[in-house]
């Protein structure tokens, strides 16, 4: 029993087909594009700007092109492979491919930690931002209710109700159908993109050139240093790539979607920062990291905006939470289809069509998650998996051009290999800077890696369809 055995894109694509193993095919680019932004405008633009302004000045918008950039390399490997093999699971399908199982296996278990941490973490800045809201009319929640337990100081708390509470309703969502789920994300996910240009609007005017000098206060070091810590306010758009199965046209929709929203987010990402440098001096933001957007709205005047804003970044988080959970049960759906989970959890439901035991577990899971555990510095390991999987993916390319040259493809990658070299080259850049993490980062992570092996060898393997069609 190899562990090296690969499954053929032939399979692939006759296990994505209609009936009771395949996913319904009803998203066009619009929608994939929506998946996208969704997943990637959220604490990113409303939160990690202030740190990012202080590390590299008004130079922030030029991390952010650079980031953007590291990101593009990823992207095109990502509609390569998404639009010529349309299938769910997206990087772990890619490497099964590729690679082979077991590195398929890590993949898929890598990418389980980093959607469910994902969801989990973003949840608890939701609850946040949602009792936030609600304390502008007046409601207090119980405040033993509303943080996890231990991570109040001096205060006795039993879970984060709010945090439960919403992953659990998109869990509903996701659950019910593809189209429902993607329709409220559309709707959301505008509305957002809507407040930021309202942000952009009212500010504009109170830009002071003077602010952006000098223009690269921390050097060239400053900004590439910065672009490493802005790579992450980008990761999200990967998900887009297991929505594959479910893809009308994933050919021409697919790499439409993928690269649409990241060049739409990049641009959003680069006026935003250079108004906020404009309108307030760097240095300013270092007392109000947490909350940036609204220093900058206090400075112009703007006051009004401000409850505005805290609309754009509540649902900013919950399409973020939204997009992360959809992926994870996606590539569960794929990893248990083939044999490596158990099947129950790639069985569909008969009226939704949807992996309804995959979307209700993990949900659930997602959902305790981040009700009863202070993460800390477990949200750092959801930026591991993604540089592991944008490594994988920009491997798997490069080898099936090799494998397979005369394969039909719909999207060509192009200047293969350096495109995707240039992926794997920031992506072990970015990890080298997070080998700076605690010790404890790193530990749980191993540790994680390490069950997964453990069940690859006692359970995985035996049940893989492939060793079946061995035996």
């Amino acid at each position: 029993m190899s562990i090296f055995r690969k499954k053929s894109i032939e399979d692939l694509l006759k296990n994505a087909g209609s009936g009771d193993k395949g996913l319904k095919r009803e998203l066009g680019a619009w929608d994939l594009t929506m998946l996208g932004i969704g997943a990637i405008i959220g604490t990113g633009i409303f939160v990690l700007t202030g740190t990012g302004a202080v590390n590299a000045g008004p130079a922030l918008s030029l991390s952010f092109v650079i980031a953007g950039l590291a990101c593009l390399f990823a992207a095109l490997s990502y509609a390569e492979f998404a639009a010529s093999v349309p299938v769910s699971g997206s990087t772990y399908t890619y490497a099964y491919a590729t690679l082979g199982e077991f590195a398929a296996w890590i993949i898929g278990w890598d990418l389980i930690l980093e959607y469910l941490l994902a969801v989990s973490a973003v949840s608890a800045g939701w609850s946040g931002y949602f009792q936030s809201f609600l304390s502008g009319f007046g409601i207090n929640l119980p405040e033993r209710l509303t943080a996890a337990p231990g991570s109040v100081e001096g205060v006795t708390t039993y879970m984060n109700l709010p945090a439960f509470l919403i992953v659990m309703a998109i869990t509903f969502l996701i659950s019910i159908g593809t189209k429902q789920t993607t329709r409220i994300n559309n709707i959301m996910v505008v509305i957002k993109v809507l407040v930021v240009l309202l942000f952009i609007v009212s500010s504009i005017y109170y830009v002071k050139p003077e602010n952006w000098q000098p223009f690269m206060p921390f050097g060239i070091d400053g900004v590439f240093s910065t672009a490493a810590l802005m790579f992450f306010a980008f990761l999200g758009f990967d998900a887009v790539a297991s929505a594959a199965e479910e893809t009308r046209n994933p050919g021409k929709n697919l790499p439409r979607g993928i690269l649409g929203s990241l060049v739409i987010c990049v641009v959003l990402y680069m006026i935003v920062s250079l108004i906020m440098t404009g309108v307030v001096p760097y240095a300013q933001f270092s007392k109000a990291l947490d909350h940036p957007i609204s220093l900058v709205l206090q400075s112009a005047g703007q006051n009004w905006v401000a409850g505005i804003i805290d609309l754009g970044a509540f649902l900013g988080m919950t399409t973020v939470i939204l997009v992360m959970l959809y992926g994870q049960t996606r590539i569960m759906f794929a990893m248990s289809r083939d044999g490596l989970m158990p099947k129950s959890l790639s069985k569909l439901h008969k009226k939704y069509k949807t992996p309804y035991a995959a979307s209700w577990i993990f949900g659930l899971i997602a959902a305790l998650l981040g009700a009863f555990i202070p993460l800390g510095d477990l949200a750092e390991l959801v930026n591991i998996g993604t540089l592991t999987a944008f490594t994988m993916i920009s491997v798997a390319v490069i080898v099936l051009r090799k494998t397979r040259p005369d394969m039909k493809r719909a999207f060509y990658c192009p200047a293969v290999p350096l495109v995707p070299g240039l992926a794997i080259v920031f992506s072990v850049f970015s990890v080298f800077l997070m080998v700076q993490l605690g010790s404890h980062t790193w530990i749980r992570f191993l540790i994680w890696m390490a069950i997964g092996v453990v069940i690859y060898f006692t359970y995985s393997r035996k049940h893989s369809n492939l060793n079946q069609q061995e035996k």
